[in-house]
């Protein structure tokens, strides 16, 4: 099974800043622990200093993520504690991949989130509980058998 960490990088940053991106090691760790046959991809662990990118291989980067999303991944997830357009643009193309989506957001009433997430969970300490108790396991296993 092949995971991709979907999140927030720059949001409504409007520098050559991030928002902190300690969430994917936090994640990443967990879902190896619970799936350790998967491979997990973290976007931002391959491209750290994607600030400094010249535009063209920034764009070959975004555009190659986004096309990864809507074809070779089982399941995305997504942090989202606030908006990020990158994330909706992730969601979306996983979406149209039919790959589960799992996002942690307090967003709920927020259209990308309500209407593209299969399970939507109020902030990483719900989610991180919820992939250790085996309850992600559970509902990924009946998706997968649903498709």
């Amino acid at each position: 099974m092949k995971f991709f960490i979907a999140g927030i990088m720059q949001g409504s940053k409007i520098g050559l800043e991030l928002h902190a991106q300690d969430y994917r090691k936090q994640i990443k760790t967990s879902i190896s622990r619970a799936f350790p046959n998967s491979s997990v991809y973290d976007p931002f662990e391959h491209n750290e200093d994607s600030l400094n990118y010249a535009s063209e291989i920034a764009k070959r980067v975004f555009l190659s993520h986004n096309r990864m999303c809507g074809t070779e991944i089982d399941v995305l997830i997504a942090f989202v504690p606030e908006a990020s357009m990158g994330t909706a643009i992730e969601m979306w193309e996983a979406w149209q991949n039919g790959s589960v989506i799992l996002t942690i957001s307090p967003l709920t009433t927020n259209w990308v989130i309500k209407f593209l997430s299969d399970v939507c969970y109020p902030d990483l300490d719900s989610f991180l509980r919820s992939l250790d108790s085996g309850e992600v396991a559970d509902f990924i296993g009946k998706k997968v058998l649903e498709k």
